[in-house]
């Protein structure tokens, strides 16, 4: 319904526009439809066989997310496996749209480690997708306080990975001062290592040495390349 008001000094007209055409407003300034229903779906992981992903899917619902079932995608596959390799995953990209939800149980199902999980999270965000967290009160991740949350984690994960980086070298520093000997142990004993490099002074091919200790072609140039003990 339209309707026309008119002042009593001058003439001035408000148009009340329709709830539709406030909606049509809307949409152009947030890029979202303010009629469409916001969509939960549900992604549930389990690494092996064994592990029941309805436990995961359970929890969801007891949380207050209600996702239809075919809205919930479930996936055997290695935590260890970056989350672009994951079909189930993928499927679930590809129903998902702008505005949608999505909700997991905990950080480790939207990726291997929390740079993937940090990437994970920034595209849905891009996509105009929501992601909630369980293990972390629910927090919508693509907010203030969730892109808050994941920058104290990413920060206490690299911490982590610079204090084992820390620890392995000074081990190695350790060892070598103490004169043992780092890395694999040579297949080839010293005299076997002495001789490849005796052959190869004589004019020897490493593949021919190679084939004549029944060893491969870089055992051999290792060999060569070592230092006589």
């Amino acid at each position: 319904m339209v309707r026309f008001r008119t002042g009593r000094n001058d003439l001035s007209i408000n148009y009340l526009e329709p709830v539709s055409n406030r909606c049509m407003v809307l949409d152009i300034i947030s890029g979202q439809n303010c009629n469409a229903v916001t969509r939960t779906f549900a992604y549930a992981r389990v690494s092996t066989v064994e592990q029941d992903p309805e436990n995961q899917i359970r929890e969801i619902a007891v949380a207050g997310f209600a996702a239809e079932p075919h809205r919930i995608i479930t996936e055997t596959v290695s935590g260890s496996q970056a989350i672009a390799q994951r079909k189930g995953f993928a499927r679930l990209l590809d129903k998902m749209e702008r505005g949608d939800v999505l909700v997991v149980t905990k950080l480790d199902r939207l990726g291997r480690d929390a740079i993937d999980v940090s990437t994970t999270v920034a595209k849905l965000e891009t996509l105009g997708i929501r992601v909630h967290c369980l293990a972390l009160g629910g927090v919508d991740l693509t907010s203030s306080a969730g892109k808050l949350t994941m920058g104290v984690i990413n920060a206490v994960a690299q911490f982590e990975r610079d204090l084992l980086i820390e620890r392995t070298q000074s081990g190695l520093a350790r060892a070598k001062a103490q004169g043992k000997t780092l890395g694999r142990p040579s297949t080839l004993s010293a005299d076997q290592q002495a001789l490849v490099r005796k052959k190869i002074a004589n004019g020897a091919t490493v593949s021919s040495i190679a084939r004549e200790m029944g060893t491969s072609r870089q055992t051999v140039m290792r060999a060569r390349d070592s230092e006589p003990i």
